[in-house]
């Protein structure tokens, strides 16, 4: 069975994901039919780009999303999408709707560092006041 999952990339600490389309009795990081898009949780709000197209016709042969992956197609749209396209709207319709209602995010975008005093080792010493 084909499966639509996620391949984690990264350095160590720093998880970034790939959208990949692969049969299921692969390994995680193993070989792979192709990858469809790219996910980013360490950005805020979550990175989440998808190969509309290649999705809408993976998920029309019968490729089968993980529970992860189907959060993100939820978040792009992309479900919705196909549900529509099963109805029988043009993949090309939809292929542009998505590109339309696409969200710009800078992947440079990550957690923001806290102000002056309020880090770790502040509320630490803080904390070692009180006591």
């Amino acid at each position: 069975m084909v499966s639509i999952r996620f391949a984690r990339v990264g350095l160590k600490g720093q998880p970034e994901y790939r959208i990949i389309v692969a049969d299921s009795r692969r390994s995680r990081g193993g070989k792979y039919i192709e990858i469809i898009g790219h996910h980013n949780p360490r950005t805020r709000p979550s990175t989440d780009i998808v190969n509309e197209a290649r999705a809408l016709y993976w998920l029309s042969v019968g490729a089968q999303p993980t529970d992860a992956v189907k959060s993100v197609f939820n978040r792009t749209g992309t479900l919705a999408r196909f549900e529509r396209m099963k109805k029988g709207e043009s993949v090309e319709a939809l292929v542009a709707e998505a590109e339309a209602n696409k969200v710009t995010v800078d992947p440079r975008t990550n957690y923001p560092s806290p102000e002056a005093g309020k880090g770790k080792k502040a509320r630490e010493a803080a904390k070692n006041s009180e006591a």
